[in-house]
């Protein structure tokens, strides 16, 4: 009764502990750096802006994806529709690409690790075609599906697969040898040895591919599209360019880098999820 009556005790017990004082004081210095270089990077580029003809700066930028934004889902046909639906198309070329390049990486990446024999006959085989441009074999992807969608999924599953199977080959390998002897002695089929034994043990070289696939077929896929025309951010980039509209051109490069950003953290959440659940 009386801390309720005494303006003091009140303040006393409103008081923050020192606890959340200090989690508060460490959250606003981990904020202040990437605030920092935000602030840098759009002052460097109104500086460039105003001494640049044509280059619009950040305010006019930001003006142009407020009205951008306001209806991003419009449909007037094939050559003129919303940014969403672009976004949308991008994602799920990329999510398609991908998808076939884990189902068909990760499986390829457990058996060259685990028998030497095909390691060795498909090492030339990989080390041939990966350091193939991405964007050679669009050709080959538009020849052999005569479609612009498949060609464009096509260039994102063969650039997306080699790091999922050099990475899965690499963690099977790296598994020590008196586990497989073990598994030898208790005489466990090759079924338990892959769900026992490698699987555990080669998941963090997995995602790690992973995540570098999902990089690789973020970067592609607008480059693809550039290329092969449609629905999608490539072309939509292309299409405001030959229509000199810088602004959208701008509006685009940062859309890139936030999916890609987002896409990056959401596989290394799920990578940190199995690595607990080790």
């Amino acid at each position: 009764m009386n801390a309720l009556l005494n303006p003091a005790a009140r303040l006393t017990i409103a008081a923050p502990s020192p606890t959340r004082r200090r989690r508060g004081g460490t959250w606003l210095k981990a904020a202040i750096a990437p605030l920092l270089g935000i602030a840098l990077f759009l002052g460097v580029w109104a500086l460039i802006a105003l001494n640049s003809r044509g280059l619009p700066g950040p305010l006019a930028t930001g003006l142009s994806a407020m009205t951008l934004f306001a209806d991003p889902f419009y449909d007037n046909g094939p050559n003129d529709m919303g940014i969403g639906w672009n976004i949308l198309h991008s994602l799920g070329r990329v999510g398609l690409g991908f998808g076939l390049a884990t189902l068909v990486g990760i499986p390829l990446g457990f058996a060259i690790g685990r028998f030497a024999f095909l390691a060795g006959m498909l090492a030339p085989i990989i080390s041939l075609l990966r350091p193939v441009s991405p964007l050679a074999w669009l050709p080959i992807g538009l020849l052999v599906f005569e479609a612009a969608g498949p060609a464009s999924i096509w260039v994102i599953f063969i650039s997306a697969i080699w790091p999922i199977i050099l990475n899965t080959a690499a963690g099977v390998a790296s598994v020590p040898q008196d586990y497989l002897n073990v598994a030898r002695v208790l005489k466990l089929n090759e079924w338990k040895v892959l769900t026992r034994i490698l699987f555990p043990a080669v998941l963090p070289h997995l995602m790690t591919g992973v995540r570098l696939a999902m990089g690789v077929a973020w970067l592609v896929i607008v480059a693809a599209e550039m290329l092969t025309g449609g629905i999608g951010l490539g072309f939509w980039v292309w299409d405001e360019w030959n229509n000199l509209n810088v602004e959208h051109i701008l509006i685009a490069i940062i859309l890139v880098g936030l999916i890609g950003l987002l896409l990056e953290q959401g596989l290394s959440l799920l990578a940190r999820r199995f690595d607990y659940a080790r």
